[in-house]
C-alpha cells in the first residue's frame, strides 16, 4: 500500500493501493494532453518574427516567421514577481511558457526575436505606451513616453544571406576567417551563467569576450571550443574585435531599440535607446 496526502485534511493521511495511484497519474495525463489540444477561450495575436523565420531549421515551427501569443494577466505578473525564478534566472522561459500558444523550444529564439515577443507581451499586457529614460550627446538624461506599436526593425538586408544559420566574415588585419551564428535565448542562458560564475568567483567581468565564445562557431574552419576560447582570450585584436561586432550587428535581426528625441537641454535632435529587460513590464511598479 502507498500512502498519499489527504488534501482535504492537512496531516491526515489515506491508504491508496498501487492500482489506484496508476490510474489517477492516468487520469493526470490524459488530462494534460487534452488540454493541449483544446481550444483556447482567451484572446491571441500573431506577432511577426524579425528574423521572418529565416534562420531556423526547415520545419521548426518558428520557421514561418509567425508566433501565436495570448494576452498577459494577472497570472503572469505573478511569474515576473515570483522571487524564486527571478534568483534561477528562469522568469523569461517560464513567462513564454504561459504566453506563447505556438508550440516551440524557446531556448532556439533568436535574440532579436526574443525582443520582438517582450515587447509584444508588454503591449498586450499594459497598452503601447511607455515611458523610457534617455540621454543626449552631451549626456543629459530626460523622460520619453514612446509608443511601442511603431518600432520598426532594423534595416537588414535580406539578399546577403540564405537560410543557413552561420555567416563568414574575415577580421581585416589579421585577415583570419572567423564564422558567427545568432546568439538565440538558450545561449544567452549560459553566458548568463558563465558570467554569474565569474563574479562569484570574484574574477573580473568578461561580457564581451564572454558572448564572442557562444557567437563565434569557427576560426580558421576549426569548431573546436577549445580553439575558440583561445583565439577570444589571446588571439583577437582590439580593431578586428571592433570590425566584428559591426559585422555581427549587420546579421542581425532585431528590432531598433532607439527612438527620434530632441534634447530638452540643448534642441538639438538625437537618437534615444532603450533596453528590453524585466524591469521592461514594471517601470513603475509598486510591489
Amino acid at each position: 500500500m502507498s500512502k498519499v496526502v489527504n488534501d482535504e485534511y492537512p496531516g491526515k493521511q489515506k491508504s491508496m493501493t498501487d492500482e489506484q495511484l496508476k490510474n489517477l497519474a492516468k487520469a493526470q495525463y490524459t488530462a494534460e494532453k487534452a488540454s493541449e489540444t483544446e481550444t483556447h477561450d482567451f484572446p491571441t495575436e500573431v506577432v511577426e518574427l524579425p528574423s521572418k523565420g529565416k534562420f531556423y531549421p526547415e520545419g521548426h515551427p518558428l520557421s514561418t516567421g509567425k508566433i501565436e501569443m495570448k494576452y498577459m494577466t494577472a497570472k503572469e505578473e505573478d511569474i515576473l514577481t515570483n522571487q524564486s525564478y527571478i534568483k534561477a534566472g528562469v522568469v523569461l522561459d517560464k513567462l513564454f511558457k504561459a504566453l506563447i500558444v505556438t508550440k516551440c523550444d524557446y531556448n532556439d529564439l533568436l535574440l532579436g526575436d526574443k525582443n520582438a515577443i517582450m515587447i509584444a507581451a508588454r503591449i498586450l499586457g499594459y497598452g503601447k505606451d511607455y515611458e523610457i529614460t534617455v540621454t543626449d550627446p552631451d549626456g543629459n538624461k530626460q523622460k520619453e513616453t514612446i509608443d511601442l506599436t511603431q518600432l520598426e526593425e532594423k534595416e537588414f538586408d535580406w539578399d546577403r544571406f540564405d537560410k543557413e544559420n552561420g555567416f563568414d566574415f574575415q577580421l581585416p588585419v589579421s585577415k583570419r576567417k572567423i564564422t558567427v551564428c545568432h546568439l538565440t535565448h538558450g545561449k544567452q542562458r549560459k553566458i548568463d551563467a558563465e558570467l554569474k560564475g565569474l563574479a562569484k568567483l570574484k574574477k573580473p567581468s568578461a561580457e564581451l569576450t564572454t558572448r564572442y565564445k557562444y557567437t563565434i562557431a569557427a576560426v580558421d574552419g576549426d569548431d573546436n571550443n577549445a580553439t575558440i576560447r583561445k583565439f577570444v582570450d589571446n588571439e583577437l585584436l582590439a580593431v578586428d574585435s571592433r570590425a566584428l561586432r559591426k559585422f555581427i550587428s549587420s546579421i542581425t535581426p532585431d528590432i531598433d531599440l532607439s527612438v527620434n528625441c530632441l534634447s530638452v537641454e540643448t534642441g538639438e535632435p538625437f537618437r534615444g535607446k532603450f533596453q528590453v529587460g524585466l524591469d521592461f513590464f514594471w517601470p513603475d511598479a509598486e510591489i
